[in-house]
């Protein structure tokens, strides 16, 4: 963990700001799943109170074709819990950014962890903050909740192939999260490409593929874990060399 005394706090504000463009990209993909969800004959407050309650746009998806066809809760929570997993990762990496925060707010921190928050706060130099994450994690709420209830409330307003290009948009954010820090840290670049490989021959190989997505993501980034580690290792604090 990084203890410089030199940097300074990370606020709320500096979150919210940093959270902004997270959210105005949550907006359209949320609005993709609130038509979809509505197409599927979903009371609207039930896609309300998914999106509410959980941030992750595959995990609602896949409830809602479990929904669809009549599936069990265990069903749900199996789901859930394959696609997800990945965060479980994901909050582990950023628990080392945080210093001296007690267990029931780590845990308010780790229900608002996605793909592209994470992006944001492992690429901070400064130890991570409470005040600073719930901004961060504000303005992505609001953008993915408003934009469920705009599609929920739209139904099928929207042709398919415009519902269907709103979620290219998530990518695309992603991409732009990593790629600036990854330009600049070539080491950083390196775990980038090894995991983008990895993740595309875990997709195109028939054996490989029949891995659920929350499987192959846990399983591409600790390969790339792996690798990083051993060809750059990080020297502790006093260490020569």
């Amino acid at each position: 963990m990084n203890t410089n005394k030199n940097f300074k706090p990370l606020t709320f504000k500096k979150g919210v700001k940093d959270g902004l463009p997270i959210g105005l990209g949550y907006f359209p993909v949320s609005l993709a799943f609130g038509v979809t969800a509505s197409a599927l004959s979903v009371p609207v407050f039930i896609s309300i109170i998914m999106s509410m309650t959980n941030l992750t746009s595959a995990g609602q998806l896949a409830g809602l074709k479990i929904i669809a066809i009549g599936g069990s809760f265990l069903q749900i929570i199996f789901t859930q819990l394959v696609i997800n997993s990945r965060y479980f990762l994901m909050s582990v990496s950023l628990s080392q950014k945080v210093e001296n925060v007690s267990t029931i707010k780590r845990m308010l921190m780790s229900a608002g962890i996605t793909d592209e928050i994470f992006g944001v706060a492992v690429s901070k130099k400064e130890p991570l903050t409470p005040k600073y994450f719930f901004g961060l994690i504000l303005c992505p709420y609001i953008g993915w909740v408003l934009g469920t209830v705009v599609g929920a409330c739209l139904g099928n307003v929207l042709p398919l192939v415009v519902v269907n290009s709103l979620g290219i948009a998530l990518y695309s954010m992603f991409i732009a999260i990593f790629s600036n820090p990854a330009i600049k840290n070539k080491k950083l670049g390196f775990v980038v490409l090894i995991s983008t490989a990895l993740s595309c021959l875990i997709y195109f190989v028939p054996t490989l593929n029949k891995l659920l997505t929350g499987v192959a993501s846990i399983v591409a980034a600790l390969i790339a874990s792996i690798i990083a580690a051993l060809l750059f290792p990080v020297k502790m604090e006093g260490e020569n060399g």
